[in-house]
């Protein structure tokens, strides 16, 4: 739950808003860039996921914390296999990170499948 805190502060963001779920709280910020960013956390203060959208990508490095080694080694074989430009899916057991877009229109979600809330679909992810 601090990494919330942490990750608002260094996007130079501004917190929009937190909405309450039943299972999960969404913290809403908007980072310096233009670009929101929603982190969604469990009722144990454990970030389960992330999602963006605006125009630029946020530092994944900050965003997805000790998960973006994983998610650059995926990427890295992922971009091997994939031929041009389209969107990007990893799925691996511990990691799941789905990217779209384009410059001043990118999307992506990450999250983290054995952290998502029971009950939860990775549908409210956005």
């Amino acid at each position: 739950m601090s990494s919330v805190q942490t990750d608002r502060v260094r996007m130079q963001g501004a917190l929009i808003q937190i909405a309450n779920g039943n299972t999960y709280t969404v913290h809403e910020m908007r980072a310096a860039s233009g670009t929101t960013v929603r982190e969604f956390v469990s009722q144990t203060g454990t970030v389960f996921a992330v999602a963006w959208q605006g125009p630029t990508i946020p530092d994944l490095r900050q965003v997805l914390g000790t998960y973006f080694a994983a998610y650059a080694q995926a990427a890295q074989a992922a971009q091997r296999k994939r031929a041009g430009h389209g969107p990007l899916k990893i799925e691996e057991p511990g990691l799941v990170v789905e990217q779209t877009g384009h410059p001043r229109a990118f999307a992506g979600r990450a999250y983290v499948p054995q952290f998502v809330p029971a009950g939860i679909g990775p549908d409210i992810i956005r």
